[in-house]
């Protein structure tokens, strides 16, 4: 078989592997099937490139073809049964396999929207009959005392039991502590995800991370509303439980690796007023005119030449005053008028007046 959309060549010295809808062909299986055998390990995947699109090998896909009671016995072991279909597998009513349900003693595997937009559970069809051989007293009769309390107080495992399942599967499927850490945070609130994560590039590194829903993009809005709320813990008993594990595996992530940060900031300029060596955290050397590092070069800083100093236009300091150190001048205790002043700018300082 020579594909290059769906298959990839061993070329490179790797197996060569086969998109998802091509190996539930070869392997005589629908696609939800092909999926749930994944997440159920009967079947080993691989991630694809880009990221989210597994492909199996032809390697694995020749083990399976290869087993005894191919394909029936593949098949066997993802058939899913609803209410009615799984109550006569057991030999039950449907009324007793709806309260086996909403007690915990079987567990969904999958649901879906009927056309009344109502959730239909789907089992696992090997689990109902190792059920039935291991609690055949359950199966009819009155129902003990303990489980007809539960069931008059409305008690409903099936959405709770249905989310532990999917839990354990993408945690067996993460290799990393923060993958494993936003696999636990999925089935919580944002609100009580931020209570127990308190850092927010922690946050967005396990939004990064979130699994992505059991529904395909092209779903109606009402499926996607639908799974997105049975995908988050409403029983207290059950939020309690996730947040404790949160926290563990929140402290087992950071102590493998810190969660990403962005970049930080470049340094600020020097405000204005502001000496540079204080406001850059450093010794910068004086480059005022006059200064050490400027005529002769001090350590740390090449000498910088001055530049060339034109006509000294400022005035001399009056007679009998006191003119300060040698070299620099008074300012004059009296402001000359503009038009005078600007005269004297013009001549040059050898002509000009006395003060």
């Amino acid at each position: 078989m020579t594909d290059t959309d769906e298959t990839t060549g061993t070329s490179s010295g790797l197996p060569e592997t086969m998109a998802f809808g091509r190996a539930a062909t070869a392997l005589e299986l629908k696609g939800g099937e092909l999926d749930l055998a994944v997440q159920l390990g009967h079947v080993r995947a691989m991630q694809g490139k880009p990221p989210g699109r597994a492909r199996v090998s032809r390697e694995e896909i020749d083990r399976l073809r290869g087993a005894e009671g191919f394909p029936e016995a593949l098949r066997e072991r993802v058939r899913t049964v609803g209410t009615a279909e799984g109550a006569r597998l057991i030999s039950t009513t449907p009324g007793r396999f709806t309260r086996l349900a909403r007690t915990g003693h079987v567990i969904p595997v999958r649901f879906y929207l009927n056309r009344y937009r109502a959730v239909v559970w789907l089992y696992l069809a090997p689990d109902l009959e190792e059920f039935a051989a291991r609690n055949p007293d359950l199966l009819d009769g009155r129902l003990p005392a303990p489980l007809r309390a539960r069931l008059d107080d409305g008690e409903d495992w099936r959405a709770r039991n249905w989310r532990g399942r999917r839990l354990g599967v993408l945690l067996r499927r993460c290799d990393d502590p923060w993958e494993r850490t936003a696999a636990i945070a999925s089935l919580l609130d944002p609100v009580l995800v931020a209570e127990t994560v308190g850092d927010p590039y922690e946050r967005a590194h396990l939004e990064r991370l979130r699994p992505e829903p059991p529904y395909a993009r092209t779903e109606s809005p009402a499926v996607r509303e639908a799974t997105d709320r049975l995908l988050r813990a409403d029983d207290p008993d059950e939020i309690q439980w996730h947040r404790m594990h949160l926290g563990h595996s929140l402290e087992e992530a950071r102590a493998s690796t810190p969660a990403p940060r962005p970049d930080m900031p470049r340094p600020r300029p020097p405000r204005l007023g502001v000496p540079a060596s204080r406001a850059l955290g450093g010794t910068v050397p004086d480059l005022r005119p006059g200064s050490a590092a400027v005529s002769s070069g001090a350590e740390g800083a090449p000498a910088v030449p001055l530049p060339p100093r034109g006509p000294d236009l400022r005035l001399p300091a009056p007679p009998g005053r006191d003119s300060g150190a040698p070299g620099r001048h008074r300012a004059p205790t009296r402001r000359l008028p503009r038009r005078l002043l600007a005269r004297l700018r013009l001549r040059k300082p050898s002509t000009a007046p006395p003060g």
